[in-house]
């Protein structure tokens, strides 16, 4: 009799490749990365709050630019919190689960702002 082999193989992580394998330059990569983020938080809240808080910024641009700045704050909490978490803790691996939802997430977000974008143009135009 003859018998079949399976190959019963499938991807549930991947790997990725280290800017550099030194200590001290993942952790330089880990404060700049988290300033990016930092500056990018702060001047998209500060955005949001002005908005927010000031009814005579309550028309439809500034209404455009809360949300694009919500828009920004998702689509940059989704690629730089997991690289930092990469930086600080070594990791070289993403669960095909995580990378798929990352993509999701990110393709999602910055086609929504592209939308808005468009949209800010129109509303500028007319």
């Amino acid at each position: 009799q003859r018998q079949e082999m399976c190959n019963d193989s499938s991807i549930t992580d991947f790997l990725f490749l280290a800017f550099t394998d030194t200590w001290e330059l993942q952790l330089l990569q880990f404060w700049l990365f988290l300033g990016i983020y930092l500056a990018a938080l702060l001047g998209n809240g500060l955005i949001i709050t002005a908005v927010a808080c000031d009814h005579r910024l309550h028309t439809p641009m500034y209404f455009f630019l809360l949300n694009l700045a919500l828009l920004d704050l998702g689509g940059i909490s989704t690629s730089v919190l997991k690289a930092m978490d990469n930086f600080l803790w070594g990791k070289r691996t993403i669960s095909y689960a995580g990378c798929a939802a990352q993509i999701f997430l990110l393709l999602f977000f910055f086609l929504a702002e592209f939308s808005l974008l468009t949209i800010m143009a129109y509303d500028c135009y007319i």
